[in-house]
């Protein structure tokens, strides 16, 4: 069965009994208390948001305060360094000129900062290093210095026309490796010997062959700026047989070194020559009637020559003396005439001026330098220098 159909307008009509107007009063109402409900008006509180954008906005400034003094202090410290570079120029370009240095020394200005001494016409303290001063014969390899209480002289920080050093100190090294140089000329070689003392070993020409020379340099202080060297014990040795030291002296002339005269004692033709000269036998206190009776027996020979008297007697006589007479007997013993007489030809002052040197310090232009203790190292001699008054650039 089909259910009737209804009619649409038959609905409408049903709804005349709830009026829209109701319907509408009571949402407007609900949504009136809904707002009647809420909270008064107030204005509008800012304080807790201008308080974050303070703080938001205060760290930007600190940082920029900070980054501005970082660079005002780098720029200061700069040209601090940059007048401080400047002025140990000039003043080593000052100290090269008055005192007619090869090189230009290094000069350190200590203390910090350097424009506010310079504004007190004040310095604390200036060290000098000078390499390579011309010192006569030889080159002093370096002079350091350091000057305290520097008074500058000028019209401001910009016109300084001198300085007055109260006080200086140093040292002087005058190195073995410049003295080789520059005196051996690669043949003698220094080294020290002592505290005060230097030797000199090498090879010297004479007539016509290489002998090995020794020579003891004693170092001593001449006048307040000077260093001397007195050379003694100068010695050339002949191979290993003989040993010539230039002079007069009872140890000096031409002598026989003591393992060649233990092996002229074993050859018995040799050992004859020699006594066979009376100036020998003198010289070497043996008595006639010992010496006879060694020359026709072998073994009163060998016991006269085995005694340890007669071997230190024997390396004692001045061969020199021997050669004068008997030229033939010393070539026997294996001396060549011709080198002895070149030996005799070369003086004692002679040699010495090969090994000897003086040292004197430039004069400063004002004021006192004086060389106080003077020593010798493995490296060289050194010397401390002290100074008082003085004057620069006046």
């Amino acid at each position: 069965m089909v259910p009737p159909r209804r009619n649409p307008y038959d609905e409408l009509a049903s709804l005349a009994g709830h009026p829209l107007d109701d319907f509408l009063t009571e949402d407007g109402g609900a949504a009136r208390r809904d707002e009647d409900a809420e909270e008064p008006w107030a204005p509008p509180n800012h304080r807790r948001g201008s308080r974050r954008r303070n703080r938001a906005t205060g760290l930007p400034t600190v940082a920029r305060c900070l980054v501005w003094v970082l660079t005002l202090a780098c720029l200061a410290t700069l040209a601090d360094r940059w007048a401080l570079l400047y002025a140990e120029h000039k003043a080593s370009q000052q100290l090269k000129d008055k005192l007619h240095l090869v090189a230009a020394p290094e000069v350190r200005i200590g203390g910090f900062p350097f424009l506010t001494q310079l504004a007190a016409q004040r310095l604390d303290s200036v060290s000098v290093t000078v390499p390579d001063i011309p010192a006569h014969r030889v080159t002093l390899t370096q002079v350091t210095a350091t000057a305290d209480d520097i008074r500058l002289d000028g019209d401001g920080p910009t016109a300084v026309r001198g300085a007055l050093v109260r006080q200086v100190h140093g040292q002087v090294l005058l190195s073995f490796a410049d003295m080789n140089r520059e005196l051996g000329a690669s043949q003698v070689a220094f080294t020290a010997d002592g505290p005060g003392r230097v030797l000199a070993r090498g090879t010297l020409r004479v007539g016509g062959r290489a002998l090995s020379v020794r020579a003891d340099a004693r170092i001593r202080r001449d006048g307040d700026r000077g260093i001397a060297t007195s050379v003694d014990g100068i010695r050339l040795d002949i191979d290993d047989l003989a040993t010539y030291r230039p002079g007069t002296g009872p140890d000096e002339g031409l002598h026989l070194t003591p393992a060649s005269a233990r092996r002229l004692t074993r050859e018995a033709e040799k050992i004859k020559a020699l006594l066979a000269v009376p100036a020998i036998v003198h010289r070497l206190g043996v008595p006639d009637s010992a010496v006879r009776a060694a020359l026709h027996d072998e073994d009163r020979l060998h016991q006269l020559t085995g005694a340890p008297r007669f071997l230190h007697e024997l390396a004692r006589v001045n061969l020199l003396d021997v050669a004068l007479a008997h030229p033939t007997l010393l070539k026997r013993l294996g001396l060549d005439p011709t080198l002895l007489t070149a030996l005799t030809k070369l003086t004692r002052p002679e040699i010495a001026d090969r090994y000897s040197f003086a040292v004197q310090l430039p004069a400063p232009p004002g004021g006192a330098v004086r060389l106080q203790r003077v020593t010798v190292g493995r490296d060289g001699i050194r010397a401390d220098v002290s100074g008082t008054g003085l004057l620069l650039g006046r």
